[in-house]
């Protein structure tokens, strides 16, 4: 299977389907969960009827890279990455899984969307706006849209199945998952993201704000599902950075971009997108893959 095709839904019959999130695919081995990132695109909630060709192996391989990065930071959930590696049973479905899939443990998520931002943008610049505060954090008064903050800041936000996520302040975090599993949270959303803002900087990319996953797996804190993808995070070129304004974003900001010159409700079905925003964002998908990790 090349990149140029799309892979909407997976279908192994014999393998028992977990879930289908907005982009993975999540199956259900026994000892391990088998994530396969689809070429699903959504915007505003809604998963949209067209795919990214190859969307799903450059979120793949980004994590990959990342994960790599971080082994000296936090353990992480990955088993295999290598089809070949994989149970026998998957073996003939190794034209869908190669590049786009993960084994990995089974790790239960602690309930928590942990955010970390270094740039004043999207729903923290909203609030910003309107209250001066972002997750009960009260910021200097004077910032612009994009501003770089003095300090990177924790935003954690709610995790929902449907709907929006809502972001949260540290005290309810640690109302939901207790003070010392709260702290950890933190600590470790905090320096990845700094490890991986430094990294970042030197290919010319700024990391504006991220999205980390935590679970538990045998009582061991891991990092799961994706890092640092352009699903997951923002990235800017640091060479076009102009604070005061909306910043051209390495992922689906062209989607987004022509959704909003639609007449459309923003509810399921979305509407299908034209051949040309599908290739200009699977474009700044590739672009970023080569930009962050050297590989096309």
């Amino acid at each position: 299977m090349t990149s140029n095709e799309i892979v909407l839904n997976t279908e192994f019959p014999d393998i028992t389907l977990l879930r289908r999130g907005k982009v993975r695919d999540i199956y259900d081995l026994g000892e391990h969960l088998l994530l396969v990132a689809t070429d699903r695109i959504s915007a505003f909630d809604v998963v949209l009827p067209n795919g990214i060709p190859g969307k799903g192996m450059v979120l793949t391989q980004i994590s990959l890279f990342w994960f790599r990065q971080m082994e000296d930071t936090i353990p992480n959930h990955i088993e295999a990455t290598d089809v070949k590696a994989f149970p026998s049973k998957l073996q003939k479905y190794a034209n869908i899984l190669r590049g786009r899939s993960m084994l990995v443990k089974k790790a239960k998520p602690i309930s928590v969307e942990c955010i970390v931002r270094g740039y004043l943008s999207g729903s923290g610049w909203k609030e910003y706006k309107e209250t001066g505060v972002v997750c009960g954090i009260r910021l200097p008064e004077g910032l612009f849209e994009s501003s770089m903050l003095a300090e990177p800041i924790f935003t954690p936000s709610t995790k929902a199945d449907e709907g929006h996520d809502i972001n949260i302040s540290f005290a309810e975090v640690k109302k939901i998952v207790g003070v010392k599993l709260a702290g950890k949270l933190m600590d470790k959303s905090m320096r990845i993201y700094s490890k991986a803002r430094e990294i970042a900087e030197k290919r010319g990319i700024i990391i504006a704000d991220t999205k980390f996953e935590f679970g538990l797996c045998d009582h061991e804190f891991m990092i799961i599902d994706e890092i640092l993808t352009p699903d997951s995070s923002r990235f800017w070129s640091l060479k076009e950075y102009t604070p005061g304004k909306s910043q051209e974003s390495y992922d689906k900001q062209i989607v987004r971009d022509y959704l909003m010159t639609l007449d459309w409700d923003k509810t399921y079905p979305g509407p299908n997108l034209p051949a040309e925003i599908i290739e200009k964002t699977a474009l700044r998908y590739r672009e970023i893959l080569k930009i962050i990790t050297g590989r096309e």
